[in-house]
């Protein structure tokens, strides 16, 4: 049984407003037993993992954005160091993503790192996520 519910890990990511307060949520959700996510750009939808790798999904959170083919890495880079900052809100990140080819990413909350792949499922960029 999973020891986590989606409205739990909601509740903590309404907590986020901005990428600076990111590190406490993925503490919190850490210790409610998710041991891995993937979010996926073009919809939204966010898929939580506990250890045994069952999962729960949010589905879909915003209208349908389209994933551009082309990859621009260094945008991106400054887009997310932006967004890092405090500089954007989600959705806008996530249309960042989206423009520049981020199809999504993967947390391990175990390795505490973020990998961001692109429509082909390369792993694009590799983030150390920082401790509170």
């Amino acid at each position: 049984m999973m020891k986590f519910t989606i409205d739990e890990i909601k509740a903590e990511h309404q907590k986020v407003k901005s990428g600076a307060d990111f590190p406490k949520y993925i503490q919190a959700i850490k210790e409610k037993g998710v041991s891995h996510y993937t979010a996926y750009v073009s919809d939204g939808n966010t898929e939580y993992f506990d250890k045994e790798n069952q999962s729960v999904q949010t589905g879909s959170k915003y209208n349908t954005l389209s994933i551009s083919e082309t990859l621009n890495l260094d945008l991106f880079k400054t887009r997310l160091k932006l967004h890092q900052q405090g500089g954007t809100d989600y959705l806008t990140f996530c249309k960042d993503c989206a423009e520049n080819g981020i199809r999504g990413w993967e947390m391990d909350l175990n390795e505490m790192t973020c990998t961001y792949f692109d429509n082909k499922k390369n792993n694009i960029l590799v983030e150390h996520i920082p401790s509170q």
